[in-house]
Parts: C-alpha cells; structure tokens; sequence
C-alpha cells in the first residue's frame, strides 16, 4: 500500500470513528508506530485531521488524500458501472469520433464497454484504461506520455498537459474526486488537475462521471467549474435536494 493510499484510510477511519490511534493504526496498516505518526503529521500538516495525546481527530471538510486504485476499484462498484453505462449514450454514433478518456476508475468501466470498431480514436491518460482497451482489439488508442503517478496509473506533467492542449476530440469524459457548487469538479493532487483541466477544455462535449457519494465533496484542488460540463452522470443515490439545486443552476445531470 502506498502511503498515499494509507493516510487516505486514515483520515476516513478519522471521520467514521471520530478518533482513531496511533497503535491500533499500526496494527491495521501492519506498519510501525513511528510510520504512523509520520502520517499523522503529515496529515496534520495539511489540515486532513488534528492531532491529540495518542492518536488523531478528523479536521475541516477540505479534502487532500486520495485512495489507490486497488482501493477505489472495489468501492460502489455497482453505481459506477451504471454511469458507466448511461455516459455510454453521449457517445456519438460514428466511427470516427474522437474521445478523451481520463483516468479513474469509473472511466475504466466506460472503457469496459467500447467494442472495436465503435470508436474511431480513443486518447487517454491512464496506463490501465489503454492496457485493457489495446488487450480487447479495440484500435486507434493513443496513451499520453508522462511522469507516471503510482497512486492513480496516470500521466501527469507538463509533457501530458502540453499535449492534450494540442487536441480538439468530440467528447471528453472526465472524473472526479469530488464536485459540488462551491467549487466545481475538484481532486487533491495538483498535477493531475492539471490534466484533467486540459481534458475539459478539449471537448466539444464535456461529460462528468462522479458517483454520488462525492457531491459536497471538496478537494485542494478545482479543476473545472461546473459550467464547463455540459453533463454530470451520477447516480440514483444523490439526495433530491441536491439534485434540484444542480439543475437549478442550469446544469444536466443524468440519474444512473
């Protein structure tokens, strides 16, 4: 496990407990005290949680970490499939339409969905997303080069922004760590807002693929304002309230 992908666990056992400790971390984590309290300072520095005597309380409501892939892979699986399947509908039907997929793990299962052929050109950033599309035939996948970041198997840098800025596709399809409107689409690590920036401002038609458990869900870093998105598929579970509030700001969004 990356520490990234620890300290992420951390402060959500911070926020469901209320408290967590220093030597029942270590035994969960399988890792020593002293990790832990280095983690703990580092989330602490950030303003993730706040440190007591022997352990860690949770902080304010803006968001720094993130989980791994592994991590997130298996978290609301099923919602995520079904956005994956609605977003699917905003793809044009022509077989030369061009796509920019981001990184993420609900983008992932929209790529589970595309057949060979039904794409003309596919460009994304994630390491995982072109493997698995190249493995099943399906042709004109282009990966952008990069620093690649371990915790999300993504291309980050100014080699991937510089070339995405260079593109104009039909739609891009872009994920988030959180959306709401206060601060729009956002994600904790800053160069992987940048990508996904340049991703919006390549589409001609922008869709979104957040599931609901990530509204009113701030990170450091916003990447696009809602505005920008011509659509937000999420799914069934987001509350009525906050749906009507997002549509009274006159932006689609689609219930999976």
């Amino acid at each position: 496990m990356y520490a990234e992908e620890r300290q992420h666990a951390i402060v959500l056992l911070a926020q469901e407990r209320g408290r967590v400790g220093v030597a029942d971390l270590a035994r969960r984590f399988k890792v020593t005290p002293e990790t832990v309290r280095r983690d703990l300072e580092t989330l602490a520095s950030a303003g993730s949680i706040d440190r007591v005597h022997g352990g860690a309380v949770p902080a304010g409501r803006i968001r720094l970490t993130e989980a791994g892939v592994a991590l997130r892979e298996t978290s609301r699986m099923s919602e995520k499939a079904r956005i994956a399947r609605a977003a699917l509908s905003f793809l044009p039907t022509r077989d030369d339409t061009t796509v920019l997929l981001d990184g993420g793990t609900t983008t992932a299962r929209l790529a589970e969905l595309l057949v060979p052929g039904q794409v003309g050109t596919i460009v994304t950033n994630s390491v995982l997303i072109a493997g698995s599309l190249a493995a099943r035939g399906v042709e004109g996948v282009h990966m952008l080069g990069g620093r690649v970041r371990g915790v999300t198997h993504t291309t980050v840098g100014s080699a991937t922004v510089d070339a995405i800025r260079r593109l104009r596709v039909d739609v891009s399809f872009v994920g988030a760590n959180g959306f709401s409107l206060r601060q729009g689409l956002s994600t904790p690590d800053p160069s992987e807002a940048e990508v996904k920036s340049a991703i919006v401002r390549a589409g001609g038609t922008v869709v979104a693929l957040a599931d609901a458990s990530k509204y009113n869900s701030d990170y450091l870093v916003g990447f696009a304002d809602l505005a920008e998105v011509d659509v937000i598929v999420t799914d069934k579970s987001l509350p009525t309230a906050d749906h009507s509030a997002l549509v009274d700001q006159g932006i689609e969004v689609v219930l999976a």
